[in-house]
């Protein structure tokens, strides 16, 4: 046995017999009479220190005093808790080691032939520091999306504030952390090994997020990214005049393509307040709604003002 196990179950022994101390010398003897054959087959039954197995020497000695009137009996050590993840994993692990692993393997194998290597995740390995670097990229996006509360979009590069020379320090700092992480990976401990791959995964699916965000963004920029204020938003009607200020009827709006202009509302109300529907595209809609009018001058031109008379505000 190694010395420490033995200076355990010694020293062990030793907190029992003290804390029995009370008691007769024979009647203590006789409890402890085979307590190191006991604790020594312990130790060789499972993993951890007498203490988490058995509880303390002062509680352990407080059960014996209870065996008092029945020698030659020890406590057991209290029985392992039931762990339902130990259960699923005993049920699972074997399940995928039977019937998944040899898939994965022969797939890893003809995929490898294809791309030259024996296997394709010989190859994987040689993509690992192009993955860090990458990892390392998404992270500082991450972090500067959560940090950054400025207006501005964040862009390529992590940028905080609108700040370039922020962002190459963030990315800068990401990247090396990540390298250095990758290159550890192996010597962590399985906890800390899990919660870096659940957060490699999470990395993946927000740069797969933003991946098609973009994407999309950039198919649908002629709509969605052009900000264009309609000047003749509010128009409702049309008045044409003419060279000397007349007000022409039943005009007609075309492009230089031929095509016609339609404005406003093709609507008017009458002397009562109702609307009645006109042509659509043929201006205005109301005359007598017109802006101007020439001092007697009639809508349909009959008559020629002179030509130094001037549009008035009605």
């Amino acid at each position: 046995m190694k010395p420490t196990a033995q200076d355990e179950i010694t020293a062990y022994v030793f907190a029992v017999r003290a804390a029995l101390g009370d008691l007769p010398e024979a009647q203590r003897e006789e409890l402890l009479e085979d307590l190191q054959e006991h604790l020594t087959e312990v130790m060789a039954d499972g993993e951890g220190s007498l203490v988490d197995r058995l509880g303390s020497p002062e509680a352990y000695a407080a059960e014996l005093r209870g065996t008092a009137p029945f020698v030659g009996g020890f406590p057991d050590p209290p029985p392992s808790r039931h762990n339902p993840l130990a259960d699923l994993q005993d049920l699972v692990v074997p399940q995928l080691r039977e019937h998944v692993m040899p898939t994965v393997r022969a797939a890893d194998a003809r995929v490898g032939k294809l791309i030259g290597y024996e296997q394709a995740s010989d190859f994987l390995v040689l993509l690992r520091p192009a993955w860090w670097i990458l990892r390392g990229y998404l992270a500082a996006m991450v972090v500067a999306s959560i940090l950054d509360d400025s207006d501005q979009p964040i862009g390529l590069l992590p940028r905080i504030g609108g700040s370039d020379a922020v962002a190459l320090m963030l990315l800068g700092a990401a990247i090396f952390g990540s390298v250095w992480l990758g290159r550890r990976v192996p010597r962590l401990p399985r906890v800390p090994r899990l919660f870096l791959y659940a957060g490699s995964a999470v990395l993946v699916m927000v740069a797969l997020a933003g991946f098609f965000e973009a994407d999309s963004s950039t198919r649908d920029s002629y709509f969605s990214d052009v900000n264009y204020d309609d000047p003749y938003s509010g128009v409702d009607d049309v008045f044409v005049y003419d060279e000397q200020g007349r007000l022409i009827t039943n005009a007609r709006l075309f492009d230089q393509n031929g095509q016609p202009i339609h404005l406003g509302n093709a609507s008017c109300s009458d002397d009562d307040g109702n609307y009645v529907e006109r042509e659509g595209g043929v201006y205005p809609y109301c005359p007598s709604r017109a802006p101007f009018r020439m001092p007697g001058a009639t809508p349909s031109g009959k008559t020629s003002p002179s030509a130094s008379e001037s549009p008035t505000p009605r």
